[in-house]
Formats: structure tokens, C-alpha cells, sequence
């Protein structure tokens, strides 16, 4: 499943409809929000009922009219029952008012759903003649950016200012630095590789997490540089005046950040539940997304994959073994409204906490079990 995002006026519409002109999206449901600011291309509809048309190429696209779940549920079973054409490819334009998160979590942690469907892009689309302000008044714009996998800026040919992708690149890598961006190729045969790419599988034992993390991108600050510096030093030898740099703090304010967990011994089952726990409880809806490997004691040479958005999490997956010599626990963070220093300071107490306590009850458990031989002795 590909979910599409970009707040209103980005080119959602457009970009799908430029992507359901190519073969490739042959087996591909398009799901569009109710609340899509366009319609789809009818010129490109073959036939209809009332839930489900059938496009040209024989792509299918239907409209959510309440609930999605739902709906993926519906399109599931019709598909196996031969009601509607075989699809492999699920598509979602999100609403320009939606937040990824809620979509997410269903695909992560509605039981009905598991096993049928799973996440493999979000994509975030960014007009870049009106970022700035849509940035600074609209939270879900930047969360759409925040949960962005690939971000696509739309619009560059519509900017009168040269340096318009420059601005909106630092931006973005302020508020997402593992994303990838480009500026959108709207080819159909492009648009169609992207919208059918299946990224990462994480219930595939072979496959590669690598590219998914992007460990060293949150490792370092976003964009390269150093969100930590005085912003009222003299900025001449730079080249850039003092009104310019401040345009790139616009959306410091929006606090959003990433950590990454890193843990040199494995977890038992019950630390790692202890910890997402109470992350989840300390940070609530401040928690936009949590991805990582684990190195579970008693399970060597196979990672836990653990992924998650906002407070809820998927059931762990396994990898038949690690990607490299590394096999340090890595979890990446992703929040907003709390500051990078007290997130490192909650997750590692977190941390440290479950460490003392479990180790605290397996001392207890060996004690009581050596009582309870000699008593039987």
C-alpha cells in the first residue's frame, strides 16, 4: 500500500491521475478520500457501479465513503471472491487536512487488516510556492512531511523565487531528514514505479531494513547542520542576509525530532514491552513514529523489526539474520512538541529503568529458586 499525502492544492490528484495513464498501474486500486478537493480523470472510466470504477488500463478506483478499514476489508473479499478484478497494489490519496498518522495505524494495528495489506511508501507532495505559509498555519502539513518515506516538490515552474527548492529542501530536512526529495517527474511511467514500488517488507525474512531505517540520517542534525548555534551571529561571510537564515528557522517552533535508541546488550521480551510501554505513556500523541531493530536475548543472529505510528504499535517481525556485523538494538523516534534533549533524557531513563527492574527480578527469581530447592532437599 502507498499512501499519497500534501495538504490541499499540492498535486495529489494530478499526480495520480498522470500515473493511471501508464499499463503499470493495471493492477492497482485507487482509493480517494471523500473529502479529495478533485476528482479523478473521468475521461479515463470505462465503466462503473456504485462502489467501484474500473479505469482504462484496468486499474480500479473507488471512494472511501465512511470508514477505511472497511473499505480495504470490502475490496479484499470481493477481489477473492471474483467480484472485482485481481489487484496486488493498494493506492491512498489521503484528504489535504489529513494527518498520515490514523492511516497508519490501521494498516499497523486494525487485526482485520494484518496479513492482507501493508505500508510500503508514504509520499508527501510539497508545493513550493506556498510551503512557507502553509507550514506556519497548518500543523498538518508539517506532519505530512514528518511521516514522508519520499517527499516530491510540485510547483518549482510556478515560483518566481530562484532559490524556492533550496528553501523548501532545508525545510524539509529540518522536519525529515531520512526522507528522500525530488522534484516530481510527472511522466506516467514514473509516477507508476513509484506508486507500485514495494519497499520494505518487514514479514520477509530476507529483507534488507537498511534502506527502511536510514539510521545515519537521524544520527546526525537535520539537513547537516547544527540546530544548536546562535541564530543572531553575523551571517556576511556566508553570503546570506539575516532575514534569509530566519526564513529557515520558521519551523524550529514545530518541534518536531528523532532519536535514535541505541542499546549494546540484547533486551528480553519483557524489557522491550516495558520500554515501547512506557514511551508510549510519557510521550502519548507526541510519539508520530517509532521503526527499529532489536537484538532480543535468546534470539541470536535473528533482529526484531518493530515499527509503529503515534502510540500504537505493529506486532514484531523477524529477520533470518542481520544486515551487517552490527548487531546493536537501534530504534529511531519520531515526535513533535518535545524537545530533542528531554526525549533522549526520557527513553533512555525509560531504558535504564526496565534494565534495573528486570534485572532485579531475575536475581529475585534465582534466590527463590535456590529456597525452594533446599527446602526440598
Amino acid at each position: 500500500m502507498t499512501l499519497v499525502t500534501g495538504f490541499l492544492g499540492s498535486g495529489k490528484t494530478t499526480l495520480i491521475n498522470a500515473a493511471l495513464r501508464a499499463p503499470d498501474m493495471s493492477k492497482t486500486v485507487v482509493v480517494v478520500n471523500e473529502f479529495g478537493e478533485v476528482g479523478l480523470d473521468h475521461q479515463l472510466v470505462t465503466s462503473s457501479n456504485d462502489q467501484v470504477m474500473v479505469l482504462e488500463n484496468g486499474c480500479l478506483c473507488c471512494t472511501v465513503r465512511s470508514d477505511l478499514v472497511g473499505t480495504l476489508n470490502g475490496l479484499y473479499h470481493d477481489r477473492m471472491a471474483g467480484r472485482i478484478p485481481a489487484f496486488d497494489n493498494v493506492v491512498i490519496e489521503s484528504s489535504g487536512l489529513a494527518e498520515p498518522g490514523p492511516v497508519l495505524q490501521a494498516f499497523l494495528s486494525e487485526p482485520t487488516l494484518d496479513g492482507l495489506y501493508r505500508v510500503a511508501t508514504v509520499i508527501t507532495l510539497v508545493d513550493v510556492v506556498n510551503w512557507k505559509g502553509t507550514s506556519e498555519r497548518h500543523d498538518e502539513a508539517i506532519r505530512q512531511v514528518a511521516f514522508a518515506d519520499r517527499v516530491l516538490l510540485t510547483k518549482l515552474d510556478l515560483s518566481t523565487d530562484p532559490r524556492a527548492e533550496d528553501k523548501a529542501r532545508r525545510d524539509i530536512a529540518d522536519l525529515n531528514a531520512a526522507a528522500d526529495v525530488e522534484i516530481v517527474d510527472w511522466s506516467p511511467k514514473a509516477i507508476a514505479a513509484m506508486l507500485t514500488n514495494k519497499g520494505f517488507d518487514a514479514s520477509d525474512a530476507k529483507a534488507d531494513p537498511r534502506p527502511w531505517l536510514k539510521l545515519a540520517a537521524h544520527e546526525k542534525p537535520a539537513g547537516g547542520h547544527d540546530h544548536h548555534h546562535d541564530h543572531d551571529h553575523d551571517h556576511d561571510h556566508h553570503g546570506h542576509d539575516h532575514h534569509e537564515h530566519e526564513a529557515h528557522y520558521h519551523l524550529r517552533g514545530k518541534g518536531v525530532e528523532s532519536f535514535v535508541l541505541t542499546r549494546e546488550t540484547p533486551l528480553s521480551r519483557e524489557e522491550l514491552q516495558f520500554l515501547l510501554d512506557g514511551i508510549s505513556q510519557n510521550l502519548g500523541t507526541s510519539l508520530l513514529r517509532v521503526k527499529g531493530l532489536v537484538n532480543i536475548a535468546g534470539e541470536s543472529g535473528k533482529p526484531a523489526v518493530i515499527q509503529g505510528a503515534q502510540h500504537l504499535l505493529h506486532t514484531m517481525t523477524w529477520l533470518e539474520r542481520w544486515p551487517d556485523k552490527d548487531d546493536r538494538t537501534r530504534i529511531v523516534f519520531i515526535t513533535q512538541g518535545i524537545a530533542g534533549v528531554e526525549l533522549r533524557e526520557i527513553v533512555e531513563l525509560l531504558d535504564r529503568v526496565g534494565s534495573r527492574t528486570f534485572k532485579a527480578r531475575e536475581r529475585a527469581k534465582i534466590v527463590q529458586d535456590a529456597v525452594a530447592r533446599r527446602s526440598v532437599g
